[in-house]
């Protein structure tokens, strides 16, 4: 735990001295002066764009809970989702990394296995990445026709765009159609570790590697119930797809409240294309996404670094600070009703 813990602060250390030297960079009182003459209408209204953001991909997470048989309340799937937004941001790798714990988070709340939690959160994500795909192609084209010339900042944007539509669908593909082969390896590989880790945790006994197995199956299983309902899959894609409009907006707003608005394009491109900065080993991946944000609006818009620092960092208030905050309340809640229920 102690350890965990080392880990979360050095991560956020990393991410605030990265988001400093990229203050530094821009110039800070440029970035100030930009920050505290911001329009406070706009600031509000990216607070409330990203309250609709979180509301349309919590209900995208309830869509995906109907399916599985895991049925709640729709305000508390978007409190729920609002708690796994929370885990995401304080782990390393983005959604890669507070996969595990929405997870658990998700299975608490709707008192279903853990495995129907990850399916749901892992489907909810999958989906997620469809529409972003088609906002950053239509951005890129949009951009890149009214380009003078494909600067090494832009050919950058392509080739992310291209990892998007590529790379990503190719992988997930290939997973898919070798789960067996991948299951096998995650069994050869867990079931050892957790059997070393028995012998260091006392009180606790392993999961059997049947029982391990027969989790895994449960995933698969889930995940095939809800890419065949098609009704789920495009009310999931419908809520998903203006969660980014939402991201967009955010972004846009915030470029508009310190005086530097920019062709919607340019916003359809940057939101999708810095979220895969994500990936980093950083909080969320702060600091990262800050920085590929500003360095695309920079090279896709007419705006100085300066401008478009101060405007990433509004638009990372409402996007990542405010759910983080929220988040991490219902997560506390989460934890003590499942602490309770465990001593029950």
């Amino acid at each position: 735990m102690d350890g965990n813990r080392m880990a979360t602060v050095v991560g956020f250390a990393a991410a605030l001295a990265v988001l400093a030297g990229l203050v530094w960079l821009v110039g800070i009182d440029e970035t100030l002066d930009a920050l505290t003459t911001a329009d406070p209408g706009a600031l509000l209204a990216v607070a409330g764009i990203a309250m609709l953001w979180l509301v349309s991909w919590g209900l995208a997470l309830w869509t995906v809970l109907q399916a599985l048989g895991a049925p709640v309340a729709p305000h508390t799937a978007v409190l729920v989702f609002v708690a796994a937004v929370f885990s995401n941001n304080v782990t390393p790798f983005g959604q890669a990394g507070g996969e595990p714990v929405s997870a658990l988070l998700i299975s608490t709340a709707a008192d279903t296995e853990y495995e129907t939690g990850l399916a749901a959160i892992a489907t909810v994500d999958t989906v997620h990445f469809l529409p972003s795909v088609g906002y950053a192609v239509v951005g890129f084209t949009f951009v890149a026709a009214g380009a003078v010339q494909l600067t090494r900042n832009l050919a950058f944007a392509a080739g992310a765009v291209a990892v998007l539509v590529v790379g990503i669908p190719t992988a997930a593909v290939l997973g898919w159609r070798h789960r067996d082969r991948v299951q096998a390896t995650i069994i050869r590989g867990v079931a050892p570790a957790l059997a070393a880790l028995s012998n260091v945790v006392p009180r606790w006994s392993p999961p059997s590697a049947e029982n391990i197995e027969a989790r895994i199956e449960g995933f698969f299983s889930a995940i095939e119930r809800i890419a065949t309902d098609r009704r789920t899959v495009l009310q999931t894609f419908g809520l998903s797809a203006f969660g980014w409009i939402c991201l967009s907006a955010s972004l846009w707003t915030s470029l508009y409240a310190v005086g530097a608005p920019v062709p919607v394009e340019v916003v359809l491109l940057v939101v999708p294309v810095g979220s895969i900065a994500s990936v980093v080993p950083l909080p969320g991946g702060s600091g990262a996404i800050e920085t590929v944000l500003v360095t695309l609006l920079v090279s896709t818009a007419p705006v100085s670094a300066a401008l478009a620092t101060s405007a990433v960092l509004i638009h990372r208030v409402g996007s990542y600070l405010l759910p983080t905050v929220i988040g991490g309340g219902v997560a506390a809640a989460l934890s003590v009703d499942r602490a309770a229920s465990l001593e029950e």
